[in-house]
């Protein structure tokens, strides 16, 4: 699913006290755990978040039996987790930058452990509907606190575009790894996919609470801005609402409804924001160019890269008969590569602006997309015709997943690397379930337009990232 960025006026690093004097935050206690198991320990959570995520890409047909499902509700059994994420990760950022990352970072991994573990024995799409927003709300926690405590762990330079390349990665191979867990382990039983996820999420807080040391960077004036949060988070339910009940039809009064709800508390939140002693989001950071880049960068990422790839497994197996483990090798193909990639994209980072990296990866999915054209259909061939497009298309995501995160610490303030990765990450969950949203619709037309549709909405992307730059 696809998440999803520079210029850093101060710099952090959690190992030195004059360092994290100057950002604002408190210096590690002695005895402090190195940087690597900082990368280590939130690697591990966000992977075990993204897989997750993808989970219910070859879960569905058996919760859907299980619960007697009807279609009409089958939406939200996909859309819980981006709920949960879109409205709580701004939220969360904030709090982990103001009251520390490690605490928001911990309490959401061990949250996400006990959720998953809810979930897995729901009897009902409701209780399995609603374990998956507070899944959604506590990976939130972790993708937002995560890039904070990576700033405060390696100094500005070769290390940080290293590390946020790695976590970046391990993003696209939580991605790979959900469907290919699920589909196996789905043959069994789909509630034992995750068990096995809940179990690891809470191997993980048990780690992460002898690896990680605290960091923050509390603002002055310090109560946290819940008036902001609870209008931002209803206007992010309101829009994901509309957007999942739009799938039967938009012009519906209770989508058209959501939708105006939607925009009266964007406007509301934003009459907050600028009153606020201590805002959920500084709108202050929209009249950087490189922040708007980014934010940019990973909504059309959501729109059309995760959008496409959430739907992908089940249009092959609805449109070519495909089984569903050969659909979630044909996943894996494409992220695993993007995985390796991203891995390698550091080498990039002295040659290639975060911006034009962003644009090339872009590019690529187009050119990935538009290859798998006609390759899709029941009279496509083997699928092997879609090997080469995935490929490109793999190549295109592993750019954007280590350009994303770089671009999300480096366009703000380093004391405010949470917030600037909880923008980010809202940005790219809102795009996808806008996304998933459009490629469903678009598919009662055709496969091959939602192809079309996809590779046009990479475009936008590209130039936006490419003209959105800071003036000398």
């Amino acid at each position: 699913m696809t998440g999803e960025t520079v210029h850093i006026p101060n710099e952090t690093t959690a190992t030195t006290t004059a360092a994290a004097t100057t950002a604002g935050t408190e210096a590690p206690p002695k005895g402090a755990k190195g940087a690597g198991a900082t990368l280590a320990a939130t690697s591990a959570a966000t992977t075990i978040a993204l897989m997750n995520y993808t989970a219910p890409m070859l879960t569905l047909p058996g919760m859907t039996a299980s619960f007697g499902t009807p279609v009409s509700a089958q939406a939200w059994l996909l859309n819980g987790t981006p709920l949960g994420l879109a409205a709580l990760l701004l939220v969360a950022g904030s709090l982990a930058d103001d009251y520390g990352r490690r605490r928001i970072f911990l309490a959401g991994t061990f949250a996400l452990g006990i959720t998953i573990a809810l979930g897995a024995v729901a009897p009902t799409t409701l209780t399995f509907t609603l374990a998956r927003v507070a899944q959604g709300a506590a990976s939130a926690a972790i993708l937002a606190s995560s890039l904070g405590l990576l700033v405060a762990a390696f100094p500005a330079g070769a290390a940080r575009i290293r590390a946020t390349g790695v976590w970046g990665a391990f993003v696209s191979g939580g991605i790979a790894m959900g469907p290919l867990l699920a589909g196996g382990l789905a043959t069994i039983n789909w509630r034992l996919a995750y068990a096995v996820l809940a179990v690891a999420a809470l191997i993980a807080f048990a780690a992460a609470t002898r690896a990680l040391t605290e960091s923050r960077a509390p603002r002055k004036g310090g109560r946290p801005d819940w008036a902001g949060a609870l209008t931002l988070a209803l206007a992010f339910t309101s829009l994901i609402g509309a957007l999942t009940l739009g799938r039967d039809g938009w012009l519906r009064a209770p989508v058209g409804v959501l939708l105006a709800a939607a925009v009266l508390l964007t406007v509301a939140f934003a009459r907050v924001e600028r009153r606020a002693a201590t805002p959920t989001i500084d709108l202050a950071l929209f009249r950087r160019p490189e922040f708007l880049a980014s934010s940019a960068g990973a909504l059309f990422t959501g729109l059309s890269v995760i959008g496409l790839f959430s739907c992908l497994p089940n249009l092959l197996h609805q449109v070519r008969g495909t089984s569903p483990m050969s659909a979630a090798w044909l996943f894996v193909l494409w992220s695993g590569l993007a995985f390796v990639v991203a891995l390698q994209a550091r080498r990039l980072a002295g040659r290639v602006a975060a911006r034009r990296q962003l644009a090339i990866g872009f590019a690529l999915h187009a050119v990935g997309v538009l290859a798998m054209l006609g390759a899709v259909q029941p009279t496509g061939g083997t699928l092997w015709r879609l090997v080469p497009g995935l490929m490109v298309a793999g190549v295109g995501s592993g750019l954007l997943n280590a350009a994303l995160p770089r671009l999300a610490v480096e366009s703000v303030p380093a004391d405010r690397a949470a917030m600037g990765s909880g923008a980010n990450n809202t940005a790219r969950y809102i795009g996808s379930s806008a996304g998933v949203a459009l490629t469903i619709a678009v598919a009662q037309t055709g496969v091959n337009a939602t192809l079309w549709v996809s590779a046009a909405l990479a475009v936008p992307g590209a130039v936006l990232a490419l003209v959105l730059r800071e003036r000398s």
